[in-house]
């Protein structure tokens, strides 16, 4: 007779902070961690902001600053800055990239949010994905240049602008930007002034993760849930889902026939099914203790559930904008949410203000000083810490 293990609340956010790093920094003496291995352990850095990836990586080390993310991103290219989960802006480790491509391509192809005028069929996304890998070889792009390459290789259509954005009109082949950075065909380059640009990836990361046929594509598909679930299991389909802004249908399929093969197991987390990795099962005892300052779009803020015992009581309300997480920064306090911070930098000093909401005890009080310090050295900056109400709002 098979026993279901039971986890808690308190054991799987223990176990979450720990390998995110989040209860002692990464390394030896915090220290000798790559940067890549950071942000693989993280599943991905969120970098729609690059400053806010920053500060996830550093804070999880105690030494690691901007310039060393950067110094990966662009001069190592152990990162690459590309399409990730929900389709938004990652830093991802190079290596893992064709990983991250079965994964990611592995996703059914939802229905599209614009008129028919506006669409692409499923043909002319391939072929726009396929010129944009052709294009960009060696070489980094801006969009404009990028969208010449494109239309050379498939037809006007491509450039038609006629997909709404930002009270501006882009061209039609950018609905599908996000799906050649999943493809591994396109990531980021170096800007060129104020300008983005583009270039292939230093790993190739082609649909199917490098592997071959429908198998290969599942066996990587499985190995990428197991990640998951390592990191922040126990987790149900449809947390997965949501985390990738997947069907909800297709990741309890995948699910199924992971469990079918003994890839995963089930657990019983707080009284509901949940899964984590096969052989997965050991918990510290926990709760996580600590201080811990998370900046905008955090990994582990993202894709800890259940959300309402991430965020508890007045932290609902404050920290997340319309239920949404990652709006605000957010200041930890053993593993849960317990208020908000914004930081505001002038020159080589940055003011970094807190509104806790829950009474801090002495200790915790010197450790979201030390946090606010090492915020400061992250972004190479002095910092000063200020107690009170954050008067602006999300994404400020």
């Amino acid at each position: 007779m098979t026993t279901t293990s039971r986890i808690t609340w308190d054991a799987a956010s223990a176990r979450r902070a720990e390998r995110q790093f989040l209860t002692g920094p990464a390394g030896p003496n915090g220290s000798g961690t790559p940067v890549a291995a950071v942000v693989g352990a993280m599943m991905g850095a969120h970098a729609q902001v690059l400053s806010a990836a920053e500060v996830s990586v550093g804070v999880r080390t105690s030494t690691l600053t901007r310039a060393d993310v950067r110094a990966a991103l662009w001069d190592e290219r152990s990162l690459i800055k590309t399409y990730g989960p929900r389709g938004t802006v990652h830093l991802l480790p190079a290596r893992e990239l064709p990983l991250w491509s079965a994964a990611l391509t592995a996703i059914p192809t939802g229905p599209s949010p614009f008129p028919p005028d506006v669409r692409l069929s499923e043909e002319q996304a391939a072929q726009v994905v396929a010129a944009i890998g052709e294009a960009l070889g060696d070489t980094c792009l801006t969009l404009d240049e990028l969208t010449e390459e494109i239309v050379a290789r498939t037809g006007p259509w491509a450039g038609d602008r006629v997909m709404p954005a930002f009270q501006d009109m882009w061209p039609r082949w950018r609905q599908v930007l996000h799906r050649a950075g999943w493809a591994g065909a396109l990531c980021f380059g170096p800007n060129r002034g104020r300008k983005a640009t583009y270039t292939r990836p230093p790993v190739a990361g082609a649909a199917g993760g490098g592997t071959d046929g429908a198998s290969g594509t599942d066996a990587a598909l499985g190995a990428f849930v197991r990640r998951y679930l390592g990191a922040y299991g126990p987790a149900t389909p449809q947390h997965f889902a949501k985390w990738l802004a997947a069907p909800t249908g297709w990741a309890g399929t995948v699910f199924r026939e992971l469990a079918a093969a003994g890839d995963i197991e089930e657990v019983d987390f707080e009284g509901a099914r949940a899964w984590v990795a096969a052989g997965d099962t050991e918990f510290p005892d926990g709760p996580p203790r600590g201080v811990r300052l998370l900046p905008y779009f955090d990994a582990y803020v993202i894709a800890a559930q259940p959300r309402e015992r991430l965020f508890p009581g007045a932290a609902h309300e404050r920290a997340l904008a319309g239920g949404q997480a990652g709006n605000y920064p957010v200041l930890l306090v053993d593993g849960v949410v317990a208020g908000v911070w914004h930081q505001r930098r002038q020159g080589r000093r940055t003011t970094v203000t807190v509104e806790p909401l829950v009474r801090l005890t002495a200790r915790q009080e010197r450790e979201l000083g030390e946090q606010v310090e090492r915020v400061g050295e992250v972004l190479e900056a002095r910092a000063e810490l200020a107690v009170g109400e954050v008067r602006v709002g999300p994404h400020a």
